[in-house]
C-alpha cells in the first residue's frame, strides 16, 4: 500500500464526501466538515489493520484530512458572506493547505524512500561510493560518537585478520518473499562452518530492527532463509556472521522494495 496513494486519494474523498454532503437537508456545515474529513480517516485506519505505518506516517494523515474538512467549510462560510468574486482570503487559506500538503508528501516520500539517486549524488557528495540520503541520527558528537567510530575501526580490523569471503545472493529479487543465500569461506577458500548468520532489516538512520532473520545452515559454508519486507520503501539489509555469540563479520547493503 503506497502512502502518497492513500494521502492524496483520501483528500480527493473528503472532497467528494464534502460535496455529497451539501445534497442532504438540514445538515450543518461544520458537521459536514467533519464527517468529510473522518470517514475516510476511519476507512485509513481499517487498511493499515495488521500494516502499521508508523506515527509519523499516521500522524501526517489525521492532520492532512481534518484540516482539509475544515479548510472546506472555510471556504464554502466566505462565499456564503460575500457576493460575486471570492475573498482574497480564502484563497490564500486554500493556497497555503495545497502548499503544505505537497511538502509533507515529499517529506515524507523522502524518509521512507530518501532522495532520488542523482539528485542525492548531486546534492550529498559522492566519490564513486554508495549514498544513503535517510535520516542520520541523532548520536551526539561526544564520547559516544568517539566510541562508536572506534567500534567501527575494531571491527574492520577483525574482519581484515579474520580474512573470511563472504558473497549474498537474493536480495535483488523483486518477488515478496526473498530467497537469500550466504556462502562463507576462509582466505584458503574452504568453507566456513558452525558460525551463526543472521539478517538485519533496518530504515535510513534508524537504530533498531524492523526485522531480524536467522540464516539456517543449507551446506558446508552455505547459509540462507525467505526475506519478506514488511513495507515499501529504501531498507538496509545488514548481514551479521557470529562465532561464540561474538560478530565476526557485518555487511551492509541497501535495498529499494516496490
Amino acid at each position: 500500500m503506497n502512502t502518497l496513494t492513500t494521502l492524496f486519494g483520501g483528500l480527493a474523498a473528503v472532497f467528494v464526501l464534502y460535496v455529497a454532503g451539501g445534497a442532504i437537508r438540514g445538515l450543518p456545515p461544520i458537521l459536514r466538515a467533519l464527517l468529510a474529513g473522518l470517514l475516510p480517516l476511519l476507512g485509513y485506519f481499517f487498511l493499515i489493520i495488521g500494516r502499521w505505518p508508523g506515527l509519523d506516517v499516521v500522524a501526517i494523515h489525521i492532520s492532512v484530512f481534518l484540516a482539509a474538512g475544515l479548510v472546506l467549510y472555510a471556504v464554502t462560510q466566505f462565499r456564503r458572506r460575500g457576493a460575486g468574486r471570492m475573498h482574497w482570503a480564502p484563497k490564500l487559506l486554500t493556497a497555503f493547505f495545497l502548499g503544505l500538503v505537497v511538502v509533507n508528501g515529499t517529506l515524507l516520500y523522502i524518509a521512507k524512500n530518501g532522495l532520488p539517486e542523482p539528485l542525492a549524488r548531486w546534492w550529498l557528495g559522492s566519490d564513486g561510493t554508495a549514498v544513503y540520503s535517510g535520516f542520520s541520527g541523532v548520536e551526539a558528537h561526544g564520547q559516544g560518537a568517539a566510541k562508536a567510530v572506534s567500534s567501527e575501526l575494531s571491527q574492520a580490523q577483525r574482519e581484515s585478520e579474520l580474512g573470511w569471503q563472504v558473497e549474498m545472493s537474493g536480495l535483488d529479487s523483486n518477488e515478496v518473499a526473498r530467497a537469500v543465500e550466504v556462502r562463507v569461506k576462509d582466505r584458503t577458500g574452504l568453507p566456513v562452518d558452525r558460525i551463526e548468520a543472521e539478517l538485519r532489516l533496518l530504515r535510513p538512520g534508524a537504530a533498531q530492527a524492523a526485522l531480524t532473520l536467522p540464516l539456517g545452515a543449507l551446506d558446508a559454508g552455505t547459509y540462507g532463509g525467505v526475506l519478506r519486507l514488511p513495507a515499501s520503501g529504501r531498507w538496509l539489509v545488514e548481514l551479521r556472521l557470529l562465532r561464540d555469540r561474538e560478530v565476526r563479520y557485518q555487511m551492509t547493503q541497501e535495498l529499494v522494495a516496490p
